[in-house]
């Protein structure tokens, strides 16, 4: 079953616990008049998610489902939903859709170039690529304008079953925790560190989101600029060779 918070006005958390990695899953759903869906999730985990959607739209409302890169849980379901949602379609960057989702979607992509604005009805979502942050070359973000929501994706990951939302700035120790710990064993250099990754995370920071929605552990409401350039120092201190 997914617990479902809503962590801005009309940004609604959808949260399944992996016990057996000791993780969250964490997908929202945007309810505007376009709804869209931020990570379509793991295939397994479909019917809960489904489930929760439909506590919020009715299914033939989704019109836009989406995600940072291509992995099983930012894209695993995606043609369920598509299924599920006759009007529905993926959206993602130019690489995302060059490489993966033109093969992948039982239906095409709409393309985002960097910098692009999708509009969903009271909500924008700027489309930002950020190619190998956190990892991936089709890797990018969505940053929600009116209300200043950055979708973190696998940054600011932090394990375990925290709280849905917090304003305590040791989120970011968490999250290091958690990075630092999968240095020691089999999911070690989680991200690749690059020449290019502190210009991405302080483009992010820039953005002076208020609410930074996590991927996995809690969203975190307050300075998010703050909270990117922490990440952007953990990532350096961590990771880089």
């Amino acid at each position: 079953m997914a617990r479902i918070d809503e962590i801005a006005p009309d940004i609604f958390r959808l949260s399944v616990l992996h016990p057996q990695v000791g993780m969250q899953f964490n997908h929202f759903l945007i309810r505007d008049d376009e709804p869209l869906l931020m990570h379509a999730g793991l295939r397994g985990m479909f019917p809960d998610l489904k489930e929760a959607v439909l506590s919020l739209i009715e299914p033939g409302q989704l019109r836009w489902v989406t995600g940072s890169h291509f992995e099983a849980d930012e894209w695993g379901g995606l043609n369920d939903w598509l299924a599920l949602a006759p009007n529905a379609e993926p959206v993602c960057g130019f690489v995302g859709a060059m490489v993966s989702l033109y093969d992948f979607a039982a239906r095409p992509p709409k393309v985002l170039q960097d910098g692009e604005v999708l509009a969903t009805g009271s909500k924008r979502f700027r489309f930002v690529a950020t190619a190998h942050v956190p990892h991936g070359w089709d890797a990018g973000v969505m940053f929600e304008e009116t209300g200043e929501t950055l979708f973190t994706s696998d940054l600011l990951h932090q394990d375990g079953d925290p709280v849905a939302l917090t304003e305590d700035e040791a989120v970011l120790e968490r999250s290091r925790e958690t990075l630092e710990r999968y240095q020691q064993g089999p999911f070690a250099n989680y991200m690749p560190y690059t020449d290019q990754t502190g210009a991405v995370v302080e483009r992010l920071a820039a953005l002076e989101p208020k609410t930074l929605a996590a991927m996995h552990g809690s969203s975190f409401r307050g300075d998010g600029a703050k909270i990117m350039r922490g990440v952007g120092a953990t990532l350096r201190e961590v990771l880089r060779a």
